[in-house]
């Protein structure tokens, strides 16, 4: 069991329920209490001597496999399962996103300083709302800001969102500033930036592929969320996937959800909707409008979650879902999109030329 006895997925319906043992007493015994004492430290030795064993492996692969098959090498996964070091994560994100290939010297800084983007002030606004503890990056010529305009000038067809600030910011809590723009660069170019595009119907095609997961995992959740409520998966998705869970998710829940997104893609949001789902069940099954139940799945509170990120992530790899097949359907999913667009486009040119097509042109 991943959850915490409170948690609001142990439900009246699953028959699950949490206990607890209550003891008292005071040993008067000082030889057990250094035994516990001397047990507690040779832990904290063999803790900290695993992490900096983790720290070299990860030191070690990110010196030697090239940057462009970190993605398919096993070594990597499985180093990324068995968790990734604080000291060492920025520069395991840069392995995972190929970031270096990306920069070239001096263009960051000319970027920043060009003239202000139409979303500036917007950028401002939320910086301040959504960093308000990390003064360092509020400021007007901050990291984040800087960021967010170098960005937004070298990709002009992006629209401006919230979840622009919380994904780079998130960034820049762990690494430099210049490393941290390649990095959100990358992480945009390999699968965000259709999320923020006007035009595409990514947001669509994902959370078409997030509600056949909720319905094969859970048909009650399911039913009563899309079928008795009727909200659009697309309005459970989004505030998830165009911030990757930043504000969604303690800090530390997020880094490992980005440690692991960054090798498997987008099955790994799917994967963690259904966590967060499955942490909001009991409430969600009594909700009363559909308000409350995005509210719950925006921002779940802390205790239904799992006690530690890796727990979260191990819910999140419980369920059943078939990674390579949301990557085939979802290339399929794409072209159909594409096929009904330029349809529907053909099919407006010819409305206004006065001419007829056939119905299965």
């Amino acid at each position: 069991m991943h959850l915490r006895a409170e948690s609001p997925a142990i439900s009246v319906s699953s028959g699950i329920s949490g206990t607890s043992r209550i003891t008292t007493g005071v040993s008067s015994d000082s030889a057990a209490f250094r035994s516990k004492a001397s047990s507690k430290a040779s832990n904290s030795e063999a803790s900290m001597d695993a992490h900096r064993q983790r720290e070299q492996k990860w030191m070690t692969l990110i010196t030697t496999v090239p940057p462009e098959q970190a993605r398919k090498n096993k070594k990597v996964r499985k180093l990324l399962g068995e968790g990734v070091p604080a000291s060492v994560r920025y520069l395991v994100w840069s392995l995972m996103t190929n970031a270096k290939s990306k920069g070239v010297a001096g263009v960051y800084s000319q970027l920043s300083k060009r003239v202000r983007v139409a979303a500036f002030a917007d950028m401002q606004r939320d910086v301040k709302r959504c960093f308000g503890e990390h003064p360092h990056l509020q400021s007007t010529e901050g990291p984040l800001v800087c960021l967010l305009q170098a960005y937004l000038t070298m990709v002009p067809d992006v629209q401006y969102s919230t979840g622009l600030t919380l994904i780079a910011g998130h960034t820049l809590l762990l690494a430099p500033e210049e490393d941290g723009f390649w990095i959100f660069v990358s992480m945009m170019d390999s699968a965000l930036r259709p999320y923020f595009s006007p035009n595409s119907a990514q947001m669509e095609v994902d959370a078409a592929l997030f509600s056949r997961a909720l319905d094969s995992n859970d048909a009650q959740v399911s039913k009563k969320v899309l079928v008795d409520m009727g909200i659009n998966p697309a309005h459970m998705c989004f505030p998830w996937f165009t911030t990757l869970f930043v504000g969604s998710l303690p800090g530390d829940y997020v880094n490992r959800v980005w440690d692991l997104f960054l090798y498997e893609g987008v099955p790994m949001l799917i994967r963690v909707g259904l966590a967060i789902l499955y942490c909001c069940r009991r409430a969600i099954l009594e909700a009363a409008s559909e308000d409350a139940i995005l509210y719950y799945l925006k921002r779940p509170s802390p205790t239904w979650l799992p006690p530690s990120p890796d727990a979260f992530m191990a819910l999140a790899f419980s369920f059943k879902v078939k990674d390579d097949d949301i990557r085939k359907q979802r290339i399929k999913m794409e072209r159909q999109v594409k096929k009904q667009a330029q349809v529907q486009g053909a099919r407006l040119v010819a409305n206004s030329s006065g001419i007829s097509l056939p119905r299965d042109a």
